[in-house]
């Protein structure tokens, strides 16, 4: 397992370079988001675009996925004018368009709280696996903001009034609650988070690569389709992966009821 990363961001490769977890480590700050995080996050998911990644875990240290931004860093931008601010966005802005678009699986793993900018982190991942003790909400009322970046992806998950009473009231909400709305994939029991966390990620890592790359893009491209449109769209999708190397070695390996050449790890 090779680790590397920066100041607040740790980042560990799988031996088979399958799986690459990433774990925000600024316990000081609840794993809050500054610029350096966000560049170093958007850095690996580039990474990921570029070898045989996966999957990438995004996760939180000392038991907490993730607060938000960071309002100190926020406040630095007092009196500069609304461009500095509008550039102070930006980061995360690109971060949560970036995860959709990446190939390899994005799995959030959450942990304590999950909060504001951090809950639209975890919403904007392709599956999320949250331990039945977390924390969710969106606070940025109490300071006078409106999730208005961390909304997109969340609204695009759960019930658009439910959605708008978090934002404005700023209640918190627990695991089965966003398991309710959506925003959760699953939830487990916090002694077994670890090795259900290991298991889904072996699990993912286990699928065929042109699968997950070509199926994650067609579901994104789909959504925003009317359904014909999408049907026929996704109809192309499935053909061109019926026809990838990668497949036709499964089924071979399916009618053999062998393992497939992609379904095996070096972990």
């Amino acid at each position: 397992m090779s680790a590397h990363g920066t100041d607040g961001l740790a980042v560990t490769t799988s031996p088979d370079e399958l799986v690459v977890r990433a774990t925000i480590d600024r316990p000081e700050r609840r794993n809050a988001l500054n610029d350096a995080v966000i560049d170093e996050l958007c850095s690996v998911l580039a990474a990921a675009d570029t070898g045989p990644t996966r999957v990438v875990v995004i996760r939180g240290a000392n038991g907490t996925f993730c607060s938000g931004g960071d309002l100190q860093a926020m406040a630095g931008a007092a009196g500069d004018g609304p461009q500095a601010y509008r550039d102070g966005f930006a980061g995360l802005a690109t971060l949560l368009e970036q995860l959709p678009r990446t190939r390899a699986l994005c799995v959030g793993a959450v942990e304590g709280y999950c909060l504001a900018g951090g809950l639209g982190l975890a919403a904007a991942c392709d599956i999320v696996i949250a331990r039945d003790d977390a924390t969710f909400g969106l606070p940025e009322r109490n300071v006078g903001l409106f999730p208005a970046q961390a909304i997109v992806p969340i609204a695009r998950t759960a019930p658009e009034k439910r959605i708008l009473d978090y934002a404005f009231t700023g209640d918190q909400f627990d695991a089965a609650t966003a398991h309710e709305l959506g925003l959760v994939s699953r939830t487990v029991e916090a002694e077994e988070f670890d090795a259900a966390l290991d298991d889904l990620v072996d699990s993912l890592a286990r699928s065929s690569p042109v699968a997950i790359e070509m199926g994650k893009e067609a579901y994104y491209t789909q959504r925003g389709m009317g359904y014909q449109k999408a049907l026929s769209h996704m109809r192309d999708v499935i053909a061109h992966i019926a026809m990838s190397d990668a497949t036709e070695a499964g089924i071979e390996a399916f009618l053999l009821d062998e393992t497939p050449p992609w379904g095996t790890r070096d972990q």
